[in-house]
């Protein structure tokens, strides 16, 4: 059955922002009959609780979801079991370098921004063999198809239209052996049969790489909508040093859950308090195209049916 899902990182509480795109992640995936999955996307930081409390959030809020809820750190076998297949096709190459000289290599005139510039992809046995001897510890990085910075890979999102990002060799496992963000969510969302992916826009540039590597994999290429982010007064992305930016913030406020959501549908120009009542007729057409500019103090006076 298609799907659509949202997939948080259990690195802290969900705040408003992450609320709005689950919201919309729901409602695109309940207004066209697929199925909607909860992932928890634990390879990075976790905090202890942060998932269990990120799960209460979503049902406090009204949203409900398919089972299971995935476990990404449940699924190694399965990403590196890619990996393996991309080093067989001989698309893979170890990197020896640190952090400190990716960054120096990124600001460099020869390449755009936050492009990998190839350093490793052509090292030599005795190369390879020298850096082991000092003790770094190997990232496997995809060997990509194209020829040069200039080259991009095209993706259709349902909001921002076409969109060519560029691919670079990007990393597929870590050096600790941890399979890469772009790598694990590509295998997660095609053996889930995620075929609409709904996620904030500051993703938006990362996912020309993950709609390539699907090709490269043999796997379908999902449906995109890169939704606008939840702002700060100034203008930045929300965080929670914002104040009272998640929902235990704004219940100790004195609100509820219903008001949560009801400031969530305004944001989005809608008057509910459930989010049946925001799939009633809900279009992607009408969504507000700018980012939504949140005011920690703005607590919703009067919403209809408290």
């Amino acid at each position: 059955m298609p799907a659509g899902r949202f997939a948080p990182s259990p690195s802290g509480d969900l705040h408003l922002g992450n609320l709005r795109t689950a919201l919309l992640a729901w409602l695109f995936a309940r207004s066209t009959g697929r199925a909607f999955y909860i992932r928890i996307e634990d390879l990075d930081r976790v905090r202890p609780g942060a998932a269990e409390r990120q799960l209460a959030d979503l049902t406090a809020l009204g949203l409900d979801w398919d089972p299971p809820v995935l476990r990404q750190s449940e699924r190694l076998d399965r990403h590196l079991a890619a990996v393996d297949t991309l080093t067989a096709a001989g698309l893979t190459y170890e990197c020896y370098c640190t952090r400190r000289e990716i960054q120096q290599a990124a600001s460099a005139p020869h390449g755009p921004m936050g492009a990998y510039p190839g350093t490793c992809r052509d090292l030599t046995d005795a190369e390879r063999a020298a850096h082991r001897a000092e003790g770094r510890p190997a990232a496997l990085r995809l060997r990509s198809q194209t020829t040069g910075f200039e080259t991009k890979f095209e993706i259709v999102d349902e909001i921002h239209g076409h969109y060519r990002g560029l691919v670079d060799d990007f990393v597929l496992r870590r050096g600790d052996g941890t399979p890469a963000y772009n790598l694990a969510v590509v295998v997660d969302d095609a053996d889930q049969g995620i075929d609409q992916v709904v996620r904030g826009d500051d993703l938006l540039a990362s996912t020309p790489r993950q709609a390539y590597l699907a090709t490269l994999l043999g796997l379908p290429v999902p449906h995109y909508a890169h939704v606008p982010l939840v702002l700060n007064r100034e203008g930045k992305r929300l965080a929670k040093r914002d104040g009272a930016v998640t929902s235990a913030d704004r219940i100790a406020l004195g609100e509820t859950p219903r008001q949560v959501l009801a400031l969530l549908a305004d944001s989005l120009g809608r008057t509910a308090t459930t989010p049946a009542e925001l799939l009633d007729g809900f279009t992607p057409a009408t969504l507000p195209l700018e980012p939504w500019t949140l005011d920690p103090q703005n607590v919703v006076k009067s919403i209809r049916n408290p």
